[in-house]
């Protein structure tokens, strides 16, 4: 039995997972081309999302929000929408 209700939160929380490593990476760890370009490649899928799949995401990413106990995670988390451009920041 799986530990997630469903495939969209089991992708959503290993995109999180991924995405949050490649975040606390240091140089040594990791290329910096490399994660920018990995996290352009996230940005470019994210804005090919049809309206009621980015409220469906953004949704979700609440969810997994408030559920955080991990203070930096949650604030991946909470800054996903707009870093990656499923919002519009304000300018």
């Amino acid at each position: 039995m799986s530990g997630y209700p469903s495939l969209t939160r089991a992708l959503a929380e290993a995109l999180v997972d991924v995405l949050w490593f490649i975040e606390g990476c240091e140089d040594e760890q990791m290329d910096p081309d490399d994660a920018v370009k990995v996290l352009e490649g996230v940005a470019t899928v994210v804005s090919q999302l049809s309206s009621d799949q980015r409220s469906e995401f953004m949704d979700l990413l609440g969810s997994m929000a408030a559920e955080e106990t991990d203070p930096s995670r949650r604030e991946l988390l909470e800054g996903f929408p707009e870093g990656f451009g499923l919002v519009e920041g304000d300018c």
